[in-house]
């Protein structure tokens, strides 16, 4: 990483217990880039405009543009993020939020080493400057097979990020060791950790047991954040109590 920060420093406070949004304070000229729909209020002298890409790379072009948008269409997420600038004349600032109930996870990527790579559903706003892009996974067979965990999103640059997740957070530090989870439960991890979606267990308990057909295996060295209830799950809950249609 060059030793001059690339991404617009930000400050901001997150706000909340169960239910929390992130308020980011941005100086004249700053911008956080979010999420479509993500918005909950703004300070006047913010502008707010939909584009497509990042705007990592300002000389990417149209093109560029079009390519990292349509890597975008794969996760499932709008081909467009809002960028929120500051043109007034003091501090202004702007709050966001996830669609469901979770915590925010703040990021520093000068911290780990400028990458994460994250659940497609899990990135809420970040610092203009942080560069968005698709991250498969080697083994695209049991990646389609696995569901939610196959396509990952890779953050990158040197400022704040924000993830979002449902539940409660859990931090793992892996030293070389192994961790197996539910691809919903999987937030993100740092680089060093090798991902990867294995069979779960024998043919009993790929049937039976109730845990799906497939597990993420974690490998390596770094950090990895898990979420309690991915809203999946709580999702599917809510729909087998619903009550019947006609």
């Amino acid at each position: 990483m060059s030793t001059q920060q690339l991404a617009h420093e930000v400050d901001y406070e997150i706000l909340g217990e169960s239910m929390q949004l992130v308020e980011i304070e941005l100086d004249p000229g700053e911008t956080v880039i979010a999420e479509a729909g993500a918005m909950c209020y703004m300070e006047e002298g913010i502008q707010f405009d939909a584009k497509m890409g990042d705007g990592s790379n300002a000389n990417q072009g149209f093109f560029g543009s079009l390519m990292q948008a349509g890597g975008r269409m794969l996760t499932g997420e709008s081909i467009f993020l809002t960028h929120f600038t500051n043109h007034g004349g003091g501090k202004k600032r702007v709050a966001f939020a996830a669609p469901f109930p979770g915590k925010i996870l703040p990021l520093d990527l000068s911290t780990v080493n400028g990458r994460m790579i994250c659940q497609k559903d899990s990135f809420l706003c970040a610092a203009l400057g942080t560069k968005l892009s698709v991250a498969f996974n080697k083994r695209l067979g049991a990646g389609f097979f696995g569901g939610e965990g196959f396509i990952m999103q890779r953050l990158e640059g040197d400022g704040l990020a924000f993830l979002h997740a449902c539940g409660t957070i859990i931090k793992k530090e892996l030293n070389g060791e192994t961790l197996r989870v539910d691809a919903g439960c999987l937030v993100g991890f740092t680089d060093g950790i090798d991902y990867n979606i294995e069979r779960a267990g024998n043919l009993k308990s790929m049937v039976f047991g109730g845990e799906g057909l497939f597990l993420a295996t974690l490998r390596g060295e770094g950090t990895v954040y898990l979420q309690s209830l991915p809203f999946s799950r709580m999702a599917e809950r809510i729909v087998q109590h619903a009550p019947g249609k006609g």
